[in-house]
């Protein structure tokens, strides 16, 4: 059974920094390719930042330069670095696992962002 657990969402200044980790079961992590997703109330759930089994990254404009993507997989998981946070960055996070052809994703973890 495929697991998924967000955590590191928070409230923070804009400016600030926080560090989103899922946790991933369930599944051979170092063969998917693992994504963050972001949403907010009333529109439709958005891509942030993939990275593929052989590490290649990609994100969406809006986070180039701010946000990184990583993973660990002796630890099944995968991080989202962010800094230099914006008010427009609050949303909920969510993680995203695709392996062959299954795709899960987590809870969901609540980012909020001051201005």
């Amino acid at each position: 059974q495929v697991q998924l657990v967000e955590s590191g969402g928070g409230l923070v200044q804009a400016g600030g920094s926080l560090r989103l980790s899922c946790a991933a079961s369930g599944f051979i992590f170092s063969l998917a390719t693992m994504g963050w997703y972001r949403q907010t109330p009333g529109k439709q759930r958005e891509l942030v930042a993939t990275i593929t089994n052989g590490r290649v990254t990609d994100y969406d404009d809006s986070v180039k330069g701010r946000f990184t993507i990583s993973r660990d997989n002796a630890k099944n998981t995968v991080y989202l670095q962010m800094n230099n946070l914006k008010p427009e960055d609050t949303a909920v996070y969510f993680c995203r696992s695709t392996s062959r052809g299954f795709t899960s994703w987590g809870q969901g973890t609540q980012v909020t962002v001051s201005s």
